[in-house]
């Protein structure tokens, strides 16, 4: 790897670290980049989802004021982000790449739609039920299958979060951008000790990556939580919907 490729990754990681501590979608910031370089998707993917675990804690920790509190919500929900995240990496190892390419911007456009709905949807749901903390019998679904989707791909399943925890728990945004990067790092992590122990990782990407997002992590999280509900509401939207378009066009144009 030349020089130049190694400062590319290690930005790359930087800017992912940050952008999962704030929202979600790093991946999008590190995939490019390590397909432009002339890696293999499924090489990329898989040391990608090694290298930014590190990251994903460091923005956990970052937002550990609007986690306290939420100690039942990690539990409960990180169970189900574990397996999901086995499940995504079970997929990622074994069926065709092109399964999942329609459905992700989908899902992200699905996700960003109920954050911007998300006031006006509480409010008519608190009028017709009791608000219930830990969300009901169909989060924890959601939760799941949006670990095996961080599982398989990674990218936007931070805005994927925010969007069904929005919509199934009456609580503040900040509160959940806490617990979507608890949850996130759960998925990230797990997936990384899959791949560590069933594909082959390129060593030299999940170094520069972690080393990256580690720093991007901290910052991101700093900058994050000083964000009004509104602002953080708007960039979650604006990078969701920057997503959809990106993996639409990569499906038209691929």
């Amino acid at each position: 790897m030349e020089l130049w490729e190694a400062l590319a990754v290690l930005a790359a990681g930087v800017g992912a670290g940050a952008i999962n501590a704030v929202v979600g979608s790093g991946t999008l910031f590190t995939f490019p980049v390590l397909l432009a370089l002339g890696f293999a998707p499924v090489t990329a993917t898989v040391s990608n989802s090694i290298g930014l675990a590190p990251g994903a804690l460091t923005g956990a920790i970052g937002y550990r004021r609007e986690l306290r509190g939420q100690r039942s919500r990690i539990l409960r929900f990180g169970v189900m982000s574990f397996f999901g995240a086995i499940t995504g990496g079970i997929l990622l190892l074994n069926l065709p790449e092109d399964v999942f390419k329609i459905i992700v911007p989908v899902l992200i456009a699905l996700a960003c739609v109920l954050i911007v709905a998300q006031p006006r949807l509480n409010a008519w749901l608190r009028r017709r039920r009791p608000a219930r903390p830990n969300g009901g019998p169909l989060l924890p679904v959601g939760i799941y299958g949006a670990g095996v989707y961080g599982g398989y791909f990674a990218a936007a399943q931070g805005i994927i979060l925010v969007g069904l925890m929005g919509l199934s728990l009456d609580e503040e945004l900040q509160r959940l951008n806490a617990l979507k990067n608890a949850l996130t790092f759960v998925v990230n992590a797990t997936a990384a000790v899959f791949y560590i122990t069933f594909a082959d990782p390129d060593w030299r990407v999940v170094g520069l990556i972690a080393g990256g997002s580690v720093l991007g992590g901290y910052f991101g999280a700093r900058f994050g939580r000083k964000l009004p509900p509104v602002a953080l509401r708007v960039l979650v939207v604006v990078i969701g919907l920057t997503a959809a378009v990106q993996l639409l066009s990569d499906v038209f144009t691929g």
